[in-house]
């Protein structure tokens, strides 16, 4: 957890090299960003090339004159041949050619032969110099691809260890609470060395197996690189156990002191504890977590969409939008609702609703408390911001649940999930307005003139993203839509970033390029905490989920006599809303896909009602206690003190609403999701 809030106001960054950190991320984020681009790119100089150069593909400038003999005589050579047959006397069936099938032969080879000398003349008289060099760029590309197929893979680890590298020496990782004291700082750098040391053991018997295995030197590879990163985290730990920082003050443990430790080291100690102890499998930490490298591809659009709502909070985007609705003097129940409709959709774009909550956050719950709202409706509303938005066009849990699972399409989930929406944020709205009170709005006179007035600030930045999605689809051919979204916004948010480092310059009369510099490697800096943690609490949800797919309990509820689909959906939403409660969303779709999808679908459960369902489930479990990692997420952004101090007044409701406005939407939401739909098809 971040100790940015617990800190003083002034404070920007905790350490000098955080900016350099920031900047080698950005670096190594935007090389995946044009190795992903790199296929595009050379279907582009393709298609390109056939333009410019028609039967651009058979053109060759380095073609070599055809070697076959265009003044062969047929008759000729049949006689030669015919001559030169000599019968073999160990062959019971030899017999001479066939002088009319040699010489049809030959006459079909003189055909073809003239066809390659006159591709051959076509390909001189066509061959410039210019397709030349066009040619070697393009065949330098596709080769330099090719080569570098496992690249991704490396690049991914190098981006994990930088950014868990910064969470750790930040203190970062998603924990229940932070410490408070010396000794619990002292625990969780402890339990955090114990993980990242059973990590290595796990990695060193994974490495003891492959090599046994002949053609594994490129997994033994990742193996090593891995062991590397954890070793590497095992020192960090052991110097941050050795000197803990001035402004933790002393104290000692406490019951509750178990809060401290870091979510993915709970999940670490599970997991190493049933497959060493129980499974007699040292080596299953290892081989669980490097599925991510498996899955690189994925995760670094993860990344990419972190970059992405980190840059959004260096722009004035959020502001700008909100200024819409300030002249409607809108009272805080309704301005709840509004933002839950409205930051929806931008969640999608920012993959999913925890990014969103550590972009904007912040600016969300400012704007409720200045409107009146309550600390915990701002909570509430701050956790479940734009959260509902994971089921919208184009998050990235679908795009990864279609890619895993080829019995729905994004499209269909797509087209399911805005009605999900719309059922959640009205039922939300309606909770708010019966509960809070004082809900109908009463705008100033011109208030529709004020908010139209303030889109025209708004309009250059929308100008400059279409533009940069309009010149990514004319160079590349790419088109923006749920597989390239994650490509294509990094490079539309570094464009607002640098108009609006012109139109908002920072300290000191600074230029737009130094400010420009400034916010990008800042924005990176935020992004490496974030993905440090998120990508380690990631990779060990998977590692927990290996129990599930080693174990029996996949079989124990869905037992082979069970033939009801009402019942099977009643084990599957409570226990998609278990796994919601404990995993990351993109870790918990890859345990569901293993494990609990099949047996549901062949138990009669519709494939794209099941995984809506599990979408919904996810997102309850999110925002429910005992982990609630919205909420955490949540604090993390406006700082433990107000979360403390939103607890200690009022009725039960308004001093826990923060957790229970979230569950009053979103289980009537599930209910009604999972079982509606199955009185249409279900028996």
């Amino acid at each position: 957890m971040s100790w940015r809030a617990m800190t003083a106001s002034g404070v920007k960054t905790l350490y000098p090299v955080h900016r350099l950190h920031g900047l080698v991320l950005l670096l190594l984020l935007l090389a995946t960003l044009a190795l992903g681009m790199g296929n595009s790119l050379h279907s582009r100089m393709l298609w390109v090339g056939e333009q410019i150069w028609p039967g651009y593909y058979l053109l060759n400038p380095d073609a070599k004159a055809p070697a076959c003999n265009l003044e062969l005589d047929v008759d000729r050579e049949v006689q030669a041949r015919l001559q030169a047959y000599k019968p073999d006397p160990d062959d019971l069936f030899s017999s001479p050619p066939d002088p009319s099938a040699l010489r049809q032969s030959l006459q079909s080879n003189l055909v073809l032969c003239a066809q390659r000398h006159q591709q051959f003349a076509e390909n001189q008289k066509r061959a410039t110099v210019a397709l030349g060099l066009y040619k070697a760029l393009e065949q330098g590309l596709a080769n330099f691809l090719l080569e570098n197929i496992e690249l991704t893979k490396l690049l991914f680890i190098g981006m994990f260890a930088l950014a868990a590298v910064v969470s750790a020496f930040d203190a970062d990782h998603i924990a229940l609470r932070l410490p408070r004291n010396r000794a619990e700082w002292r625990l969780s750098q402890g339990v955090q060395f114990v993980v990242n040391g059973l990590m290595v053991l796990s990695l060193n018997a994974y490495m003891g197996r492959l090599a046994q295995s002949p053609g594994t030197e490129s997994t033994s590879l990742l193996q090593y690189a891995w062991a590397g990163v954890f070793g590497l985290f095992m020192v960090i730990n052991a110097v941050r156990f050795l000197y803990v920082p001035a402004r933790i003050r002393a104290g000692s443990l406490v019951f509750t002191s178990g809060l401290v430790v870091p979510l993915y080291c709970a999940m670490g100690l599970i997991a190493m504890s049933y497959f060493f102890f129980v499974d007699g499998y040292s080596s299953g930490l290892a081989i669980y977590f490097g599925m991510m490298s498996n899955l690189s591809s994925m995760f670094i659009n993860i990344g990419l969409y972190v970059l992405v709502g980190m840059m959004l909070k260096q722009t004035r985007v959020p502001e700008l939008l909100l200024n819409l609705v300030k002249p409607f003097n809108l009272p805080a129940p309704m301005l709840a609702s509004v933002i839950i409709f409205t930051t929806a959709f931008p969640t999608a774009f920012t993959g999913a609703s925890g990014i969103f909550i550590l972009a904007v956050g912040g600016v969300v719950y400012d704007e409720l408390r200045r409107a009146g709202a309550g600390r915990q409706l701002s909570l509430a509303t701050t956790a479940m911001s734009g959260s509902l938005g994971v089921v919208l066009n184009p998050c990235l849990l679908i795009v990864v649940v279609a890619a895993l699972n080829k019995e729905v399409t994004t499209s269909e989930m797509y087209d399911w999930g805005f009605w999900v929406f719309l059922l959640s944020a009205t039922l939300f709205s309606f909770i708010v307005c019966k509960t809070e009170g004082n809900w109908r709005p009463r705008p100033a006179p011109g208030a529709l003139g004020k908010a139209i007035a303030e889109l025209r600030p708004l309009f250059p930045y929308v100008l400059t993203a279409a533009l940069v999605i309009a010149a990514i689809w004319g160079v590349m051919g790419l088109r923006f839509n749920e597989y390239s979204a994650p490509l294509i916004l990094p490079l539309v948010m570094l464009a607002l970033v640098l108009l609006d480092a012109g139109v908002n310059p920072g300290e000191n009369g600074a230029t737009r390029t130094r400010t420009f510099i400034a916010r990008s490697t800042a924005a990176a800096s935020d992004s490496a905490v974030h993905i440090g943690a998120l990508l380690a609490l990631i990779g060990f949800s998977i590692c927990l989920g290996g129990i599930l797919e080693r174990s029996d309990i996949v079989h124990a509820l869905f037992p082979e006599d069970l033939t009801s689909p009402w019942l099977a959906m009643l084990v599957i939403v409570v226990m998609l809303t278990v796994i919601g409660m404990v995993m990351d969303p993109f870790g918990a779709v890859i345990l569901v896909s293993a494990t609990i999808a099949q047996p549901a679908l062949q138990i009669g459960i519709d494939p794209l009602h099941f995984w809506i369902v599990c979408l919904v489930a996810f997102e309850l479990g999110y925002l429910s206690p005992p982990v609630a990692l919205n909420h955490l997420l949540t604090r993390q952004v406006v700082g433990e003190t107000e979360v403390v101090a939103a607890e200690r007044t009022g009725s039960l409701w308004h001093r826990y609403e923060r957790l229970l406005l979230p569950l009053a939407v979103m289980v009537p939401t599930l209910l009604s999701v999972a079982f509606v739909p199955m009185l249409f098809y279900a028996r």
